[in-house]
């Protein structure tokens, strides 16, 4: 998973106010419930030490929080405030693993990875030969992501052999194939700006074949067809969504396989060569101080991921004892979890997470990371 969403509270000094409640949806008592909630919640964070400022900031946000208008299965908010203000309010699919509320010195990304990890985005092209249609399938819902039309004429042939309409034939031809290359470029672009991870192609089937064909490579690895639904009004839309949450599930358990897989191959790097992958966290963090992290693999629940170690103001400011931060020039370091601390210096870097439900799948104490070899410039 990309770790865009995370990255207003990255660099933002702490201490935080990290919220993981359950939203009710439009029942009788809803709003009751919601405000209990947020009392509840506001409650805990002032036990903790949290600031009165922050405190209102989030009672606020969890009491107007509706569900209205989200899909039903989203019940959950992961809410992050610091300095009375509430920086980040995601939603979540379904309901939180563990609903509270914790004042710590870094936020509580992790369980946020956790839920996000299975929503996969899949961007859906509704074809046919004057155009496509997109739109964005995730757990928040569908979004229309825009529309592309070609050209309109000449777009159907004729049945008969004169060599006049034979020459008309070949024109709409062209037409379509130009429209193919429209359709492609233009889903190339869509693809890459609202975030997708994966395409599903819609609608006729001589034209979608013809759009996948004209892909760029790299995109047509990770796009699939579907032989249900279309463009027209009154398509078949149930079995099309079958077949979308198929490839995103399809497409999210292939690609922690690949992460295990390269993860294991990397690790299996001997002598004197430097790994391709690293596991146990004092290796990790070694890893993420030189920003060599490119994909980070946490296991929900791992031994590893609630150890202590130390962190400072920068991402990239974290150790396994405090006193090594002073030599990174932070005077007053804080005690964090070493699964938050690893995913907010990830982030920083533009690196991914994925996450391994399987204990028996994942790296020795649950955390681990494929490493790259050139160091990124940290995130301004």
């Amino acid at each position: 998973m990309h770790l865009s969403l995370l990255q207003p509270i990255i660099d933002r000094p702490g201490p935080w106010a990290s919220v993981y409640a359950e939203i009710p949806h439009s029942t009788e008592d809803a709003a009751k419930q919601r405000e209990l909630s947020a009392d509840a919640a506001a409650r805990q964070l002032a036990e903790q030490g949290a600031d009165r400022a922050t405190c209102d900031a989030v009672r606020a946000t969890l009491a107007n929080a509706r569900a209205d208008g989200e899909p039903a299965d989203l019940s959950g908010r992961a809410v992050f405030a610091t300095g009375g203000e509430v920086v980040l309010d995601a939603p979540l699919s379904g309901r939180p693993a563990r609903s509270f509320a914790s004042w710590s010195p870094l936020p509580r990304i992790t369980p946020w990875a956790e839920a996000a990890a299975d929503d996969v985005r899949c961007l859906v092209v509704y074809v046919d030969r004057e155009g496509a249609d997109f739109a964005l399938h995730s757990d928040q819902g569908v979004l229309d992501a825009g529309t592309v039309e070609g050209l309109d004429w000449p777009i159907h042939r004729t049945a008969t052999a004169d060599w006049s309409e034979r020459h008309f034939q070949t024109a709409v031809e062209n037409t379509w194939e130009q429209n193919a290359g429209e359709i492609a470029e233009a889903a190339q672009r869509v693809f890459e700006s609202c975030g997708a991870q994966v395409m599903l192609l819609a609608g006729d089937p001589r034209e979608r074949r013809s759009v996948h064909d004209k892909l760029p490579e790299p995109l047509r690895t990770v796009t699939y067809e579907s032989d249900h639904g279309g463009r027209a009004a009154g398509a078949d839309s149930t079995r099309l969504d079958r077949d979308i949450t198929h490839v995103r599930a399809a497409f999210e358990h292939d690609h922690v396989t690949d992460v295990l897989n390269r993860f294991r191959a990397g690790a299996d790097v001997g002598g004197t060569d430097p790994a391709y992958a690293a596991s146990g966290v004092p290796a990790l963090i070694e890893a993420a101080r030189e920003h060599r992290i490119d994909t980070l693999i946490l296991t929900p629940g791992s031994a590893d991921a609630g150890r202590e170690v130390w962190v400072g103001a920068d991402p990239d400011q974290l150790a396994v004892r405090g006193t090594e931060l002073q030599y990174l020039g932070e005077t007053n370091p804080s005690a964090a979890r070493a699964d938050d601390a690893l995913l907010r210096s990830a982030a920083a870097t533009g690196a991914e997470a994925v996450v391994v439900r399987d204990p028996a799948e994942a790296p020795a104490g649950g955390l681990g990371a494929i490493l790259r070899w050139s160091t990124p410039t940290q995130h301004q």
